[in-house]
């Protein structure tokens, strides 16, 4: 570790697998309760034509990703709750047709090997300016985390509950498609866009296993998110690999070790409360609010 921070670029990158490692877990928490997984793996797939954008106009692609996720966000926003039926469908298409219009907007450009690097992650090549838009864009995810973490994890509960407690539910929906389609764009250069949604996922699916509350569950997701980014990154330095994959196989393993000991605990309290004559209420180990939370 020390080694690798005599390099400018690499510090840059750490301080960058820290911001990563915070924002996605916090976002995705809220993503995995309301069952849209794969939400970041869809706007990871529209990014790609505001990369082509950037690119093909000799401005910065971090800027036209942002720019087209967020909108491509909204739209998917809006065809979920106009058209349930046939959301999946129409959600197909926009997702198919911004990973074509990207490659061919690149492809244009001349800029293949570009392109590689947000696909695929290239945490190395990342500017000082780059790093400037990241930092801002983390504050703004963790801000909205931080002022509207109860109204978000009320409509991701329930969402008829949320509308009958007087919530803004259109605006709240909106804003948690918003906010992941940021953390896509503050990952994309480090773990790359078609790996990204897993370190929105994945150390979310590891806390759950060891943990009884939402606020909990994502503390320690974020801890996960964490620990994968910057190990991964310094593993990928000390062996000469490619970070994006080492970081997402390394939260795969962080969540096989939540799961063994998660089992552990579970049979742990089941004993106990069977030795005291006590029948838990949901099942052993888990509480109400991490029902919900669990789907």
């Amino acid at each position: 570790m020390i080694e690798m921070l005599q390099y400018d670029f690499m510090r840059i990158a750490l301080l960058m697998a820290v911001l990563i490692g915070l924002t996605a877990p916090a976002v995705g928490t809220f993503i995995v309760q309301r069952r849209l997984s794969l939400l970041g793996d869809g706007i990871g797939h529209i990014a790609l034509t505001g990369i082509g954008i950037g690119l093909l106009t000799s401005t910065s692609p971090v800027l036209g990703a942002l720019v087209v996720s967020v909108l491509g966000a909204v739209t998917i926003e809006v065809l979920r709750e106009r058209s349930r039926s046939g959301a999946d469908v129409a959600l197909a298409l926009l997702f198919y047709g911004g990973l074509a219009g990207g490659v061919l907007l690149t492809n244009a450009q001349g800029g293949g090997t570009s392109l590689q690097s947000y696909l695929f992650g290239s945490i190395s090549s990342v500017a000082v300016g780059d790093l400037y838009v990241v930092v801002g864009l983390a504050v703004v995810v963790l801000g909205i985390v931080a002022l509207f973490g109860r109204e978000l994890f009320l409509l991701c509960q329930d969402e008829e509950v949320a509308r009958a407690a007087g919530l803004p539910v259109r605006f709240l929906s909106v804003l948690i498609a918003v906010t992941a389609a940021v953390t896509v764009v503050i990952a994309m250069r480090a773990i790359g866009l078609l790996l990204v949604s897993a370190l929105m996922i994945v150390p979310v699916a590891a806390a759950q296993q060891l943990t009884r509350g939402f606020r909990s569950t994502m503390l320690l997701a974020m801890g996960v998110g964490v620990l994968s980014a910057v190990s991964g990154l310094a593993g990928s330095f000390q062996y000469d690999l490619p970070p994006g994959p080492s970081i997402v196989l390394l939260a795969l393993v962080l969540f096989v070790v939540a799961v063994a000991g998660g089992t552990l605990v579970r049979r742990r309290r089941a004993r106990a409360a069977a030795a005291g004559g006590r029948i838990p209420a949901v099942r052993p180990g888990v509480d109400a609010e991490a029902e919900v939370l669990r789907g």
